[in-house]
């Protein structure tokens, strides 16, 4: 036995020593820094796809299950969260936006709102009011079928803008209307030759009309001075703070929307904004680059990035990286893209069969098919993933079969092939995806837009046929993917799951083509899970699973059958690795 004193010595030496030994045992075990309780959890994940509470440490979660399964994992320092009943979802993955552009177009003419000729003129006029002399008139977003189909012409604002040049993008970003100021300086002519893939709209005299098509548009945007870099750091701020507040914790970025955009802006954006976020700890999403199929080369090989940070304290850093790979925990390389056609809106969506008003167009092909065949192939043999822009029937056709041809050039692999947008299908045209592993990377809020619009360009047999299939894509086992291709349309993933299950235009009582309605789950899918699968991201975000990134999103609402009957909530709250972004006052 113990004498007294050695029992004393051992008390006091247990009582000295067993705050050092729990602190001890903590460092041994993982501690959640928050513990999301009381909730109703939607994982994404099909081997648990509920759960009532979620353990997260150091952005990533640590378990999720119900409570009793994780109170283990908290510590002293450990917070909580009382969902109260409220859904939480994975953070949503907008598959395809212009991020830059979006946040740029944020700060400029907003013409979206312009259901008229005279309100057109008057939104202009305001921006145009004590703007200097020399200064261009930026901006966009407007659509022609808000008031009946007539197309702007740049005599609707000369004489209002005599001392700017304009340049205003139609919603679609396919076509542009610029005054003749601007037409002066791009040295537009009634001589002037349409490009090769896009077209100079002119009069009955053969006079520009200050309209240009796809690559025509390139006549003036040359000619538009380049925005500096301090002017795109804040539209990324800008841009990422609404796509918080929308739920969205990562966005696949193509940069520019038109074809033939600039080689090399992507490249500096990467540099000059992306990667100066992040190091300077400015970057408040993920994001995901896709860049110009002509840069695959650089993209194919390892190279040195370097940020040039102009912040006092902060060193300049050189990054080595490849194509894939993770830049950083919030920068990931995605691979290239293309165009093939342009849109439904201006006309210039490639089909089989002419537009129904205009008995000779059939759509635009933007891109020389042997070319990008070619292009096609190396890219793949380098290994990058390959995203091609198409729409039209025919368009998206011939990029199925441009997919299968490369396939049997390169062998069989997990490429993961995209087709962006795919809005109009031939018969037999959805199974394709599913049979040739070809992601189909929709947009779910253009349909709102488009349908009156597919109706009167195709006939109502062509635009019930083959628009929109999201049901018959995802029944051919594809992989569909969801977005916004924002700012063509809002960055809205909740506005856009309402309209795949409902797909009711505005003003309309019933739903367009109900038979390509999907439900729920799968609209959450093809924001979540699926969004990350058609991009390589599914190892990190796309689910509320163990080891992925603790990005989710509190909803406003606590019945998920009321969410899904009628597919409406707001956004309480959006964290991005374990930490709130957004928060909304409930």
């Amino acid at each position: 036995m113990l004498n007294m004193k050695m029992m004393v010595a051992v008390i006091l030496l247990s009582i000295i020593s067993l705050p050092l030994f729990n602190k001890f045992l903590a460092s041994r075990r993982q501690v959640a820094d928050l513990l999301v309780t009381n909730g109703s959890i939607y994982t994404s994940d099909s081997s648990l796809p509920f759960a009532d509470s979620m353990a997260v440490g150091n952005g990533r979660i640590l378990g999720i299950g119900n409570y009793s399964s994780l109170e283990a994992l908290a510590g002293y320092q450990t917070q909580y969260l009382n969902l109260e009943g409220r859904i939480v979802l994975p953070g949503f993955i907008d598959s395809h936006v212009h991020f830059l552009p979006a946040g740029l177009q944020m700060a400029r003419v907003e013409l979206r709102q312009a259901d008229t000729k005279e309100k057109f003129i008057e939104i202009v006029k305001a921006a145009a009011t004590n703007m200097e002399h020399g200064t261009w008139i930026l901006g966009g977003g407007w659509n022609n079928d808000f008031w009946g189909g007539k197309l702007p012409m740049g005599t609707w604002i000369d004489d209002i803008t005599e001392n700017n040049p304009v340049w205003l993008s139609r919603m679609d970003g396919h076509m542009g209307l610029a005054n003749s100021l601007a037409l002066k300086i791009a040295g537009v002519t009634k001589k002037t030759e349409d490009p090769i893939g896009g077209t100079v709209v002119r009069n009955t005299g053969g006079e520009p009309t200050g309209l240009l098509i796809d690559s025509a548009m390139k006549l003036v945007l040359s000619c538009i001075p380049e925005v500096s870099k301090d002017d795109k750091r804040e539209a990324l701020d800008r841009a990422s703070n609404l796509a918080l507040k929308r739920g969205v914790t990562t966005v696949v970025d193509f940069g520019r929307y038109f074809p033939g955009a600039s080689v090399e802006l992507p490249w500096e954006d990467l540099t000059d904004v992306y990667r100066w976020a992040d190091i300077s700890g400015k970057l408040k999403i993920r994001v995901c680059l896709f860049f110009p199929m002509r840069t695959w080369s650089r993209l194919s090989c390892s190279l040195v990035v370097v940020c040039r940070v102009e912040q006092p304290g902060v060193t300049m850093k050189s990054y080595n990286y490849k194509t894939g790979r993770k830049l950083s925990q919030r920068i990931y390389l995605g691979g290239v893209k293309d165009f093939f056609d342009g849109s439904l809106g201006s006309s210039s969506a490639l089909f089989y069969q002419a537009y129904a008003e205009e008995p000779h167009n059939y759509g635009l092909q933007v891109t020389n098919i042997d070319d990008l065949f070619n292009s096609t192939v190396s890219s793949d043999k380098s290994g990058l993933q390959v995203a091609i822009h198409a729409i039209g029937d025919r368009a998206n056709g011939m990029i199925l079969d441009l997919y299968n041809s490369v396939v049997a050039t390169n062998g069989m692999r997990d490429r993961r092939f995209r087709i962006e947008h795919a809005q109009h299908l031939a018969p037999g045209a959805a199974a394709k995806f599913g049979q040739q592993h070809v992601v189909a990377s929709v947009q779910p809020d253009h349909l709102l837009d488009d349908a009156e619009s597919a109706i009167k360009k195709l006939g109502l047999d062509r635009a019930q046929e083959g628009s929109y299939m999201f049901k018959s894509i995802l029944d051919g086992g594809a992989v569909l993917a969801f977005g916004s291709d924002w700012p063509v349309a809002d960055i809205n993933p909740l506005s856009s799951i309402k309209t795949a299950m409902k797909r009711i235009p505005p003003g309309w009582k019933n739903g367009w083509i109900t038979s390509e309605r999907i439900s729920l789950p799968e609209a959450l899918t093809a924001y979540t899970i699926s969004a990350a699968e058609a991009c390589f991201l599914d190892k990190d975000v796309g689910s509320l699973s163990v080891g992925k990134m603790a990005d989710f999103v509190v909803l406003t609402v606590n019945s998920s059958e009321s969410f899904a009957e009628h597919g409406s909530a707001s956004i309480a709250a959006t964290y991005v690795g374990g930490r709130r972004a957004y928060f909304q006052h409930i």
